[in-house]
């Protein structure tokens, strides 16, 4: 075996992760980096020893997944929005757009909370126990009919779904070798 033969490899080795590097550096299990793949919110290669190899651009992935995941964003929501980032390590204006998509939906989520936070706080403190036939709130379980859920805390917000993340950039914008980026 000549020196050709072994320097890309040892150049792959240097820019790839096994996968438990990948969850030491992270902070996520194996496991869920083994579901992560599974579901396409990552990928991997598999060296000649059939081993997982990630390139070193996952670890921001793996961060943008855990921390939308622990702000409540849907896995099928990061998953779609991450499908939409070229292969290669993802540009400013790719992060942007991403972040930007997902704005509205946290705003009507902080909205929400910081409601819940403060009708919460009423409720507990009444001293009634009773969040079925409250009678400063839901006397006589009058809004039944306004429908099923927490109508006092919805009241005066909207749902706002996760939106897509554009793709037409992605689908123009060329990757550094040459690839047109994932649509």
């Amino acid at each position: 075996m000549d020196g050709h033969d072994v320097a890309p490899q040892q150049a792959a080795a240097n820019t790839e992760l096994s996968v438990g590097e990948v969850a030491q550096r992270s902070g996520v299990a194996v496991s869920a980096l083994h579901f992560y793949e599974s579901k396409g919110l990552i990928r991997s290669r598999r060296n000649a020893g059939n081993q997982r190899r990630y390139p070193r651009e996952v670890l921001r992935r793996v961060a943008v997944i855990k921390v939308a995941q622990s702000l409540g964003i849907p896995l099928a929501a990061i998953a779609e929005a991450l499908a939409r980032l070229p292969d290669e390590a993802p540009t400013v204006e790719d992060w942007g757009r991403l972040s930007a998509c997902w704005k509205a939906y946290l705003d009507c989520r902080i909205e929400r909370m910081v409601r819940l936070r403060d009708s919460l706080t009423g409720c507990i403190g009444c001293g009634c126990l009773s969040m079925k036939v409250c009678p400063l709130w839901n006397p006589d379980d009058r809004m039944s009919c306004e429908g099923c859920g927490p109508r006092v805390i919805e009241r005066g917000t909207q749902q706002v779904p996760v939106p897509p993340v554009p793709d037409a950039a992605a689908k123009t914008r060329k990757g550094r070798r040459g690839k047109p980026g994932r649509p």
